[in-house]
């Protein structure tokens, strides 16, 4: 992922351009891609952070392309993925279409969408159409959008490419993002479109072997607790994670808490006081 270039229009495709923002991280890999979908009108999604170079850089490229952006499609509402549609907004008149946010926890307060969008809903001109599909898991308001006439999926944080999606509760739920990616296969897609990362061949292929990780990692969930025996998340999450470097554990930690609520949820184990054991 070392070569996306901030600030940097690439073309991929006669209906698609990307933009990466300055905003590398840990989080963020090498920062959140700003889609920008169309010819003449253009829907740009995720327009990113609120960091003024980025939103020069998406209002320049539309002018150079003599495009007029009428759309601004948010994927969730993340720090790194939707501050910037006020701005945006306010230099273009275009409508911010999104899904508000449940919980606050991590969610951009000044997020205040002209159109509220749910499963099903979708924005069409004469040269495209994009569909919504609404995808919880990482959050509770995420969707990603669906690029009929290329068969691109824009996947915000729900697929990245090179790494997992942290799951986060409360907000984030490892059963509602598994039942989305099951979601997924049932969709013609041809490539995947991540807020990080590059362009991903073979979608079916990484549906499916995201869902595979996470089962993978459900199973380690209770080798682990076999292992330790009742214990708290600081205790489980070394054990669990025994494959990831420990400067990452306290990332790990929230999708561990997401594992134990979903396997809670199914009767499988049980916490009590913070302490955690199998039934």
């Amino acid at each position: 992922m070392s070569n996306l270039v901030h600030g940097e229009t690439i073309v991929l495709s006669p209906l698609i351009r990307r933009i990466t923002a300055p905003n590398p991280g840990i989080m963020t890999g090498p920062g959140t891609n700003t889609y920008l979908v169309g010819k003449g009108e253009w829907a740009v999604i995720d327009p990113g952070p609120a960091i003024p170079e980025h939103v020069d850089a998406i209002l320049q490229a539309a002018a150079d392309a003599h495009a007029t952006i009428q759309w601004i499609l948010c994927t969730h509402t993340h720090m790194d993925h939707s501050p910037a549609a006020k701005a945006l907004q306010e230099a273009t008149d275009a409508t911010v279409i999104g899904m508000p946010a449940v919980s606050p926890q991590s969610q951009d307060p000044s997020f205040s969408p002209d159109q509220c969008w749910q499963e099903g809903d979708y924005v069409q001109c004469d040269d495209f159409r994009l569909l919504a599909l609404h995808t919880p898991g990482h959050a509770s308001n995420h969707l990603c959008f669906h690029l009929e006439q290329e068969q691109v999926l824009f996947t915000g944080d729900h697929i990245m490419e090179g790494s997992t999606v942290v799951i986060a509760p409360p907000d984030g739920d490892m059963k509602a993002y598994l039942e989305s990616l099951e979601k997924l296969k049932g969709i013609a897609i041809r490539q995947l479109a991540p807020a990080h990362g590059h362009l991903m061949d073979h979608p079916q292929d990484v549906i499916e072997g995201l869902i595979q990780h996470r089962l993978m990692r459900e199973a380690k969930v209770l080798t682990g607790m076999e292992k330790t025996g009742p214990a708290d998340l600081d205790t489980l999450t070394p054990a669990v994670y025994d494959d990831v470097p420990p400067f990452l554990h306290p990332i790990a930690r929230y999708s561990l808490q997401a594992h134990l609520d979903k396997l809670q949820k199914e009767g499988i184990v049980r916490e009590s006081a913070g302490i955690w054991q199998k039934n």
